[in-house]
């Protein structure tokens, strides 16, 4: 009796994480921060964390080994198909920004360059 009922309690939880049920809608999930090319155009070299802060909102991940980089990331799942993802990554120096990088580019020119001295 035991065992029957512990069989089927596992039969029905192994079926709830398969999403490939045909004819089953899937509802889209966005997941993390949205980020626009409008606010990264606002951002400059020099800014302190508090105004990057004020632009982009928290940052989703901040690495405790890394506290001079932030990662925004926004995605958008139907299921476990991810139909659109954007990245950016914000990197500091004594609490200044010094550059970014990711699915967004500075609409100038002469906005942000990468610095390779910084991971």
């Amino acid at each position: 009796m035991i065992r029957t009922l512990f069989f089927i309690s596992f039969l029905s939880l192994t079926a709830c994480g398969n999403l490939s049920f045909p004819g089953v809608y899937l509802i889209d999930v966005e997941q993390g921060n949205v980020v626009t090319q409008a606010m990264v155009d606002q951002l400059k070299p020099g800014m302190t964390t508090r105004q990057v802060r004020f632009i982009l909102g928290t940052p989703l991940l901040r690495d405790s080994f890394h506290n001079n980089r932030w990662d925004y990331i926004y995605r958008i799942r139907n299921g476990t198909e991810v139909r659109d993802q954007t990245q950016i990554t914000v990197y500091f120096a004594d609490d200044q920004l010094t550059h970014f990088s990711g699915s967004f580019l500075p609409s100038s020119a002469d906005e942000t360059k990468p610095n390779d001295g910084e991971s």
